[in-house]
């Protein structure tokens, strides 16, 4: 409906859009180059961000970049799962058959790594997503995979994603251990106005359009809403561009926003 009316390739706001042509703010290079070193490193590293400033989407981005000849991308968002089910998930992933007891899929997830690292020459990046909401167990056992050396070499990147509530859990004296363990650390927050504004603008022109089709006054009062929150501006940007479509407008402004703000309640 909105590529059609507006002669565009596909919707500007959604995950159509390829990673390679995702805007990259200062942040987000800067995430990106944390994230590249955590990899080369080798190392225990926290990504933290407001719901929906862009973590997921920055992970997608690297799992995409990742050259596949050295790289073994493992990703887990079940935060639920227990020690035993998130070695079996970790070794579905890899290609390896789990046993049943928690003992064995431990051993055998250690030798998996084991074998990509120094057989394979490539290096696991294992990435748990949804860290906040971990167990205690399960961050215990985290302590496993940090205590994991080879002659002192680690040979997995473990990156650990979640919401701001995992930078206060980390604080607690319980996780210090883990805590000591992280090397690299760093924490996502919404875009400047002039970053949202080109954001939005770039975005546009990955589906074809070069006007500014979103007035200032729509701009500000977007950003008032949705305070940089990138999946809150895609959201609310779409919902703008719907409106606009079942009212035959080619522009987009503030009386457009605050009727998509009253009526789908932003």
């Amino acid at each position: 409906m909105i590529p059609s009316y507006f002669g565009w390739k596909q919707k500007p706001f959604g995950r159509e859009i390829a990673t390679k042509n995702l805007y990259r703010s200062a942040q987000y290079q800067e995430l990106e180059a944390r994230l590249k070193y955590m990899i080369q490193d080798r190392s225990f590293g926290c990504i933290t961000g407001e719901v929906g400033a862009g973590k997921t989407t920055a992970i997608r981005a690297l799992r995409d970049q990742l050259n596949t000849s050295h790289h073994v991308f493992l990703y887990i968002s079940d935060s639920s799962l227990r020690p035993r089910d998130f070695y079996r998930e970790m070794l579905v992933q890899i290609g390896v058959e789990p046993r049943f007891l928690a003992s064995d899929v431990k051993r055998q997830f250690k030798a998996a790594l084991l074998e990509l690292f120094e057989v394979k020459k490539k290096t696991p990046v294992v990435i748990i997503d949804e860290a906040h909401l971990l167990s205690p167990a399960m961050l215990q056992e985290i302590r496993f995979l940090t205590n994991f050396h080879v002659d002192s070499i680690s040979p997995l990147a473990l990156i650990l994603v979640g919401q701001p509530e995992l930078r206060d859990k980390l604080r607690l004296r319980s996780l210090e251990a883990i805590s000591q363990r992280i090397t690299t650390r760093f924490h996502l927050v919404g875009f400047s106005y002039d970053d949202m504004k080109a954001y939005i603008q770039h975005h546009l022109r990955q589906v074809g359009e070069d006007r500014q089709i979103f007035s200032e006054a729509a701009l500000s009062k977007i950003y008032k809403q949705t305070r940089g929150i990138m999946r809150l501006i895609n959201n609310l940007c779409t919902e703008c561009l719907l409106d606009a479509v079942s009212r035959q407008q080619k522009i987009i402004d503030e009386d457009s926003v605050d009727r998509v703000i009253d009526e789908h309640s932003f």
